[in-house]
């Protein structure tokens, strides 16, 4: 990855005094990753060298014979850290309609919501490949077993398993869980597969964990470079040196920024980072988003926000800050062949996707540079697993240094359990 702050807004100098103030964070979390304990939250960060995850994950993948035979379908049952983290990777590797391309690897529905409409299709194409005789796998991830929403359909699909394959479905279903949850119970009871998640790592900081690396194992994800990337970042992000440390900077202008300005939006130049975007979006907003601070992220997919956005952000109110995200070269491209497109948009014939995608992405950095808009910039080389453990790597690690700078705990989400509680009276109630 490469990094670009030139046009953020932000002086040097205040950059270099924020890193003053985190002096002692960066030694605290330095302290962490050389203590290769989970006894702070913070741990998240040596997973990448932590050997346990992996093991645990290639063990159960033995155990049920997935790679002699692979199911047809995977269905991730999750919400929020449990599975953003995942499909983000999924869909950044293989694009977001991989499920529609002929393939070796199976169908990946990620069920995370409560909508009868989508975990009823999810339950059709379930039943579909039961009856013909093909391999279902569920992996269901929660924390503290009692997600309502990930119940739910857990229910649902448990229920059809067991109707469709007896006493063998026990066999179809992978339990992702804190040790002695409800669902680790259940799971004994019911003698699934068990993947546990280390005991301080929260949700949305879970990605490394078994919690995103059972799911992208078994979808055909390179896990090993997904490791390799984060491990590179890591290195790179627990510098001393502030011209080095890339999360750190990050943090330092976006710290800078909150003062005047009320979104930070990550615009992204590539369709299938979107589900990226959203994964970040969570960790930015719960992470910070507490006594009465922070920034309302935002996502946005270029060029196709242009036609939508484009307007409010270039000439409506200045309360954004953007991170524009770029990929410097493209698996799959297109070329656009000479006929029609000539006669329509002269010069356009025989240019790649791609390069159109980038000439898009330069102007328009070159028009917020024009009219004063900060923004940073960051490139992939690519859209693999090594460059996108980097980036994860790179925004997790970001969180830490900038909740330490507004001086609120990073950790927690205190006031997501209010609508919980609320909502579980309600159903409890005839």
């Amino acid at each position: 990855m490469k990094f670009s702050y030139d046009h953020a807004g932000v002086p040097w100098s205040k950059v270099e005094r924020a890193a003053q103030v985190l002096t002692s964070e960066h030694e605290r979390l330095l302290d962490v990753i050389r203590s290769e304990s989970c006894d702070d939250p913070r741990c998240f960060a040596w997973l990448p060298e932590d050997e346990s995850e992996v093991k645990a994950v290639k063990q159960v993948i033995r155990d049920l014979s997935i790679n002699s035979h692979p199911p047809s379908v995977l269905v991730v049952i999750g919400i929020g850290g449990s599975n953003l983290g995942a499909l983000a990777v999924f869909d950044a590797v293989f694009g977001k309609l991989a499920n529609q391309r002929p393939g070796a690897r199976p169908q990946v529905f990620f069920a995370d919501t409560v909508d009868g409409g989508n975990i009823g299709d999810i339950v059709r194409i379930v039943d579909a490949n039961l009856k013909a005789k093909k391999r279902v796998l569920v992996n269901v991830v929660s924390k503290s077993g009692s997600t309502m929403e990930s119940v739910a359909t857990l229910g649902v699909l448990w229920n059809l398993l067991r109707k469709r394959l007896g006493r063998e479905a026990d066999k179809h279903v992978v339990a992702t869980t804190d040790e002695g949850s409800v669902l680790d119970k259940l799971a004994g009871e019911e003698r699934w597969q068990v993947l546990r998640v280390p005991k301080r790592v929260g949700g949305r900081f879970s990605v490394f964990s078994v919690v995103g690396l059972f799911p992208l194992a078994v979808a055909g994800v390179d896990i090993g470079a997904l490791l390799s990337g984060a491990r590179f970042m890591l290195r790179q992000c627990t510098r001393k040196d502030v011209l080095q440390n890339p999360a750190l900077v990050s943090a330092a202008i976006l710290h800078h920024q909150m003062a005047s300005k009320g979104i930070h939006d990550l615009f992204f130049f590539d369709t299938d980072l979107e589900s990226l975007g959203k994964w970040y979006r969570q960790l930015f907003a719960e992470s910070l988003g507490k006594q009465g601070k922070g920034m309302t992220p935002t996502v946005s997919i270029g060029t196709t926000d242009l036609h939508s956005m484009g307007q409010l952000y270039l000439g409506g109110p200045r309360d954004r800050f953007t991170t524009f995200v770029t990929v410097e070269k493209e698996s799959r491209d297109l070329v656009v062949p000479p006929g029609v497109a000539d006669e329509l948009v002269p010069g356009l014939s025989g240019k790649s996707f791609c390069r159109l995608r980038s000439a898009v992405a330069e102007s328009v950095m070159a028009v917020y540079r024009k009219k004063g808009l900060p923004f940073a910039h960051a490139a992939l080389q690519r859209h693999d697993a090594h460059e996108l453990g980097q980036f994860l790597q790179w925004k997790m690690l970001e969180m830490v240094y900038l909740a330490s700078l507004m001086g609120v705990n990073a950790f927690d989400q205190p006031n997501v359990e209010e609508y919980k509680n609320i909502a579980r009276r309600l159903l409890s109630q005839k």
